[in-house]
């Protein structure tokens, strides 16, 4: 990492806050309401960003004071293990503290903020990949829970060993989307299947896409460019399986994208949440040829949610998790499909916050 380079931006954040409050105070500016939530959405960044950096210069001074402390203790072996242990304890708490600082350099997407759609499908491997789809279905649950989100169904389609043909779920909460966004791609994983008699490993994938969910306003979806369908639900359900036609399909067709559902029991529901996938991908579309237009590197940095590229493998004998987007590996499976995600994705975003500011630097 620049330091160098975080220091110059540090200072000017610093400045940027006084011209922001000056703006904020403008009378003619005070009655805008689209922009004054502009103004204080960067306003409320740039603070976070001073907080972060205070953090860490508090902690590398307080770090500093122990290394000294351990070269003033000499001999004395009490005063050394008190200071060692101080050092032991500063040093990780500090490096996080830089990577923080470091991430909250970069200003965020405007998506970010929003909640977040993912679709999990099985991809190769049969019924394994089927299980396998459900397995990330509950890692991203749990790692839901562990935000404080809330998760909603859309739309399901399980298969026939209780696992998943493909699940589709929103998740609300702070800046949901900017965290799940990197888990967008190819899952592999290497383990012996429940199908399995003869105890080989097999790989089998599945695929995550992950899209911010768009507000009306975000996209304008004109009615008379829809093909709706009506037909009866397959599945789960119970009675009214095969008696009603709730199930719903949409077919936009400037674009051709189709989405279904048929979870719910209402013609009515499955509609809503049918148009919100639709709107979430057509706002995805949008954003991903903005992207395109900015700048051709975009596409390649780890957030890009390319669901074409095998991002990460999840294998079974040895324990362990490796994102190939980062050649980073941690033996912690368990506790990986148990929605412990913030080391692997704290560390895609430090990766990706090199990666920009690098390109702001160099364009």
């Amino acid at each position: 990492m620049n330091r160098e380079l975080i220091e110059r931006q540090v200072e000017s954040a610093r400045g940027k806050i006084g011209e922001l409050e000056t703006k904020m105070a403008d009378p003619s500016i005070v009655t805008d309401r689209t922009q004054m939530s502009e103004l204080g959405r960067e306003h409320r960044r740039l603070k976070e960003l001073l907080a972060a950096a205070d953090k860490f210069h508090q902690l590398e001074k307080d770090l500093e004071g122990a290394r000294e402390l351990l070269e003033e203790a000499g001999d004395d072996e009490e005063m050394a293990q008190l200071a060692g242990t101080e050092v032991e304890a500063l040093e990780p708490k500090a490096e996080r503290a830089l990577n923080a600082l470091y991430i909250s350099l970069v200003p965020p997407d405007t998506a970010d903020e929003k909640a977040a759609i993912v679709e999990v499908r099985a991809g190769t491997g049969g019924e394994e990949a089927g299980l396998f789809a459900g397995d990330l279905l509950r890692m991203y649950e749990r790692f839901a829970e562990r935000q404080g989100w809330k998760t909603e169904y859309l739309s399901s389609n399980p298969s026939e060993m209780g696992g998943f043909k493909e699940v589709v779920f929103a998740v609300r909460g702070d800046s949901s989307f900017g965290l799940l966004k990197y888990e967008g791609g190819v899952h592999r994983v290497q383990r012996v299947p429940a199908t399995e008699s003869q105890g080989r490993i097999h790989t089998s994938a599945a695929t995550v896409a992950v899209l911010p969910e768009a507000d009306e306003v975000d996209v304008n979806i004109d009615e008379g460019e829809l093909r709706i369908d009506t037909y009866r639900a397959s599945g789960a359900g119970g009675q009214h399986v095969n008696k009603t036609e709730s199930a719903i399909r949409i077919t936009h067709l400037p674009t051709g994208l189709v989405v279904t559902c048929q979870d719910e029991k209402s013609q009515h529901k499955n509609k809503q949440k049918a148009m919100r996938v639709l709107r979430a991908r057509l706002y995805e579309q949008a954003q991903e040829e903005e992207r395109s237009k900015r700048s051709e590197s975009r596409r390649l940095l780890v957030g890009s949610g390319d669901r074409s590229a095998k991002i990460r493998t999840y294998n079974f004998p040895q324990g362990r998790v490796t994102d190939h987007r980062i050649n980073l590996t941690l033996y912690r499976l368990n506790e990986t499909l148990d929605g412990d995600l913030l080391e692997l994705i704290d560390a895609l975003r430090l990766h990706d916050a090199e990666e920009r500011l690098k390109e702001a630097v160099e364009g």
